[in-house]
C-alpha cells in the first residue's frame, strides 16, 4: 500500500473526485465510440502516424480547444471564489493549485498550440511549399507537446497539482514548501512539451529560409510568414534557457542539488532570472504571430493592401530583439539597485514604440477601405482598442517606482489579460474562423460567431476592467479570500459576471462548430471564399496532400491578388510526379515512451525511468538506421485530382 499511496491526491475534494469520474467516463465513451464505428485503423493510419503539416496543424487546433476548456474552467472557479467576501467555495490550497495550473495551461498548452496550429497549416501554403523541411520532426514536435500537456494535466487526479504559481518561484517550489509531486509534474511536463516547441522553431526557421517558392524573396513574404520566421528565431534562443532552468529545478527536487536554495551556495533569484529570460520573450512568441494574423485579416476585409509593409517588418524584428532586454521588469520590487531598474524601465517603454507603429499601420490599412464586418474582422477591430489599453497600462507598470504600488495587485492581472486576450485569443479565434474553410471545406456560421464575439468582448471588459480599480485600491493577487470591509465585493461580482459571459462565449464557439458541421453547405464555399490576397488561398478546398500541383511563381507581395485581378500567371509549367514523405508511427510511439519516462521521474520510479530512457534511445536508433525514401504521387493521380477541382490555372 505504501507504493500506491504516493499517487493519492494530497488535498482531495468533491470537485476533484467528480473530475476523476468525468475523465474515466469520457475515456470509456471515446474507446467505445471508436470501437463501435470501427475507426481504430483510420485513427492510426490517418492521424496518429501522419506527417502531413495540415493534419498536424488540425491536431494542434483540437488540443488548443481542449486546453481552452480546461483553463477556462479554472478561471471561472477563481472568479466564483472571489465573487463574494469570505467565500468558502475553495480552500486556500485548492485555489493555489487552480491559479497555478490556469496560467500554465492557458499560456503553454492553449495559446502556444493554437499559434502552432496556424503556423503548421498556413505557413507552408503561404510560401508555396509542399510540406515543412522536416516532416518527421514536425510529427514528433506535436506529440511531445501533446504528451507533455497530458502529463501536466493528469496531476490534479494523480498525485496533486502544482501549487507554486505558474512562474513556480523557488524556494516556494522546492521540496520544503511544496513536498508533494505537483511541482515535479510542472518541471517535467513543461520540459517535454518545450523540447517539442524548440524542434518546431528549428523546423519552421529552416522551412521559411529554404523552401519558399521561386521569386518569393524575404520582402515578398506574407506578414504571417514573417511573424512565424521571427517567432521561430525567438523560440530557438529562448527555449533552451527554459530547458536548462527546468533541468536544474528537477535536479533540486529529485536529487537534492542546491541550484535554487537559499543556503549552501544556492541562489533563489537565479530561477527568477532564468525563468523570465525565457518568460518575457515567450509573450512575444505568442503576440508576434497574432500580429501576423491580424495583418492577413485586416487587408482582406478592408480590400486594401497592408499599409507600411517595410515598417511592419522592421518593427517586428525590433520587438524580437528587444524582447530579450526587458525581463528584469518582472522583479522591480525584489531589491535591485535603482540604476538597474531605470535601465529596464527604459527598455520596457521603448518596446512600446514598434508596437504603436503596427497599430497605426492597421488603422491606415482600414482608412478609406471597403470594410466587411465578418467575424474575423470583428475580432481584429475589437483587438485594437482593447490591446492599446493593455499596452498603456504596461507602460504604467514599466515605471519602476510606480510598480511598487501595482506589482502584486490585481492591476497586474488585469494588464496581463488585457494584452493576452485581445492580442492572442482574439487573433486565434478570428484566424480560426478565417482559415476554417481552408482547413475543413465549409464556413463557420457567421451569426452565431458574431454572438460569440460580442459575449467574449463584453465579458472580457466586465471581467478585467474592475480589476484595475480593485488593484489600485490594494487587492492583492494570489489571495483566495478577502473581508467584506475591504469593499472589493461589488467589483469582484462584476468580474465574475464577466467570466460567466466569457464562458458563454466558449459554449457558443463550440456550438458554432457543431452547427456548422451539421448545416453548413459544402458545395458553395469555393477555394477562396473571402476574396483573400495571399498564396494559401490559391490552392483547393480541401487542400490536396501535395498542396500545389505546380509550384507557384511569385512576382509580387500579393501574388494571388495579382493573379486574380491583374492577369499574372501564377502556375507555369507541366505536371510532374511529386515526392512526399511516408507516414510513420515512430513519433507517436516515442512520445508515449517520453510520457512514461516523465511519469516515472515525477514519482521517482527509477526502474521505469531507466526502461523509458532506453526506449527513447531505441526509437532514435531506429530512425538513424531506417531506410525510408518516401513515395511519389503519379502524374495521372495529380491530373485526376486537379480536374476534380478545376485545375491550377483557374485564377489566371
Amino acid at each position: 500500500m505504501g507504493f500506491f499511496s504516493r499517487f493519492l491526491i494530497p488535498n482531495p475534494s468533491p470537485v476533484i473526485y467528480s473530475s476523476m469520474v468525468a475523465i474515466g467516463v469520457t475515456v470509456l465513451l471515446i474507446i467505445v465510440g471508436i470501437t463501435h464505428f470501427k475507426k481504430w485503423f483510420y485513427l492510426w493510419s490517418g492521424w496518429l502516424t501522419t506527417v502531413d503539416h495540415k493534419r498536424i496543424g488540425i491536431m494542434y487546433l483540437i488540443s488548443a480547444l481542449l486546453m481552452l476548456f480546461r483553463g477556462g474552467v479554472d478561471a471561472v472557479m477563481m472568479r466564483a471564489q472571489l465573487a463574494v467576501p469570505d467565500n468558502k467555495l475553495l480552500d486556500s490550497q485548492h485555489y493555489n493549485e487552480i491559479f497555478s495550473t490556469h496560467g500554465v495551461v492557458m499560456i503553454l498548452f492553449m495559446a502556444m498550440p493554437y499559434i502552432m496550429a496556424l503556423m503548421n497549416f498556413v505557413v507552408p501554403l503561404q510560401i508555396g511549399a509542399r510540406d515543412v523541411a522536416f516532416p518527421r520532426l514536425n510529427a514528433i514536435s506535436f506529440w511531445l507537446f501533446f504528451m507533455g500537456a497530458m502529463l501536466f494535466n493528469i496531476s490534479f487526479v494523480i498525485g496533486g497539482s502544482p501549487d507554486a504559481g505558474w512562474s513556480s518561484y523557488f524556494p516556494l517550489a522546492g521540496n520544503e514548501f511544496s513536498p508533494h509531486v505537483g511541482t515535479n509534474y510542472y518541471m517535467i511536463g513543461i520540459q517535454i512539451a518545450g523540447i517539442g516547441t524548440l524542434m518546431t522553431g528549428i523546423n519552421f526557421l529552416t522551412t521559411i529560409l529554404k523552401m519558399r517558392a521561386p521569386g518569393m524573396t524575404l520582402m515578398k513574404m506574407p506578414m504571417f510568414t514573417w511573424s512565424a520566421l521571427v517567432t521561430s528565431i525567438i523560440i530557438i534562443f529562448a527555449f533552451p534557457v527554459l530547458t536548462v532552468a527546468l533541468i536544474m529545478g528537477t535536479m533540486d527536487r529529485l536529487f537534492a542539488t542546491k541550484f535554487f536554495t537559499m543556503t549552501d551556495g544556492g541562489m533563489d533569484m537565479l530561477w527568477a532570472n532564468l525563468f523570465w529570460v525565457w518568460g518575457h520573450p515567450e509573450v512575444y512568441i505568442l503576440i508576434l504571430p497574432a500580429f501576423g494574423l491580424f495583418s492577413e485579416i485586416i487587408p482582406t476585409f478592408s480590400r486594401r493592401n497592408l499599409y507600411g509593409y517595410r515598417s511592419m517588418v522592421a518593427s517586428m524584428v525590433f520587438i524580437s530583439i528587444y524582447s530579450f532586454f526587458v525581463w528584469t521588469h518582472h522583479f522591480f520590487t525584489m531589491g535591485q539597485a535603482a540604476y538597474v531598474n531605470s535601465i529596464f524601465s527604459i527598455t520596457t517603454m521603448v518596446i512600446a514604440i514598434p508596437t504603436g507603429i503596427k497599430i497605426f499601420n492597421w488603422l491606415f490599412t482600414m482608412w478609406k477601405g471597403r470594410i466587411r464586418f465578418t467575424v474575423p474582422m470583428l475580432y481584429s477591430i475589437g483587438f485594437i482598442p482593447l490591446f492599446t489599453i493593455g499596452g498603456v497600462t504596461g507602460v504604467m507598470l514599466a515605471m519602476s517606482a510606480a510598480d511598487y504600488q501595482y506589482h502584486n495587485t490585481m492591476f497586474l492581472v488585469a494588464h496581463f489579460h488585457n494584452v493576452i486576450i485581445p492580442g492572442v485569443v482574439f487573433a486565434v479565434l478570428g484566424a480560426g474562423t478565417y482559415y476554417w474553410p481552408k482547413m475543413f471545406g465549409f464556413m463557420l456560421n457567421e451569426r452565431i460567431g458574431k454572438w460569440a464575439f460580442w459575449f467574449l468582448t463584453i465579458g472580457f471588459c466586465l471581467a478585467f476592467f474592475p480589476m484595475y480599480i480593485t488593484g489600485l485600491d490594494g487587492q492583492a493577487r494570489r489571495i483566495y479570500t478577502y473581508s467584506e470591509s475591504t469593499g472589493f465585493g461589488p467589483l469582484n461580482m462584476i468580474s465574475f459576471i464577466g467570466a460567466a459571459f466569457m464562458a458563454i462565449s466558449f459554449v457558443l464557439i463550440v456550438y458554432t462548430i457543431y452547427y456548422s458541421i451539421r448545416h453548413a453547405p459544402r458545395d458553395e464555399v469555393g477555394d477562396d471564399p473571402w476574396d483573400a490576397r495571399s498564396l494559401e488561398w490559391a490552392t483547393h478546398n480541401p487542400v490536396p496532400e501535395y498542396n500545389f500541383a505546380i509550384i507557384p511563381q511569385v512576382n509580387s507581395r500579393e501574388t494571388f491578388w495579382d493573379a486574380k485581378y491583374k492577369g499574372h500567371e501564377l502556375f507555369k509549367g507541366e505536371y510532374e510526379k511529386i515526392h512526399m514523405p511516408n507516414n510513420s508511427g515512430v513519433p507517436f510511439i516515442m512520445s508515449c515512451i517520453f510520457f512514461v519516462f516523465g511519469f516515472a521521474l515525477v514519482f521517482s520510479i527509477w526502474f521505469l525511468a531507466i526502461i523509458g530512457l532506453i526506449g527513447i534511445f531505441v526509437c532514435m536508433a531506429h530512425r538513424s538506421f531506417e531506410i525510408d525514401h518516401g513515395h511519389y504521387i503519379s502524374v495521372e493521380e495529380i491530373k485526376e485530382t486537379e480536374a476534380k477541382f478545376g485545375g491550377v490555372n483557374k485564377w489566371k
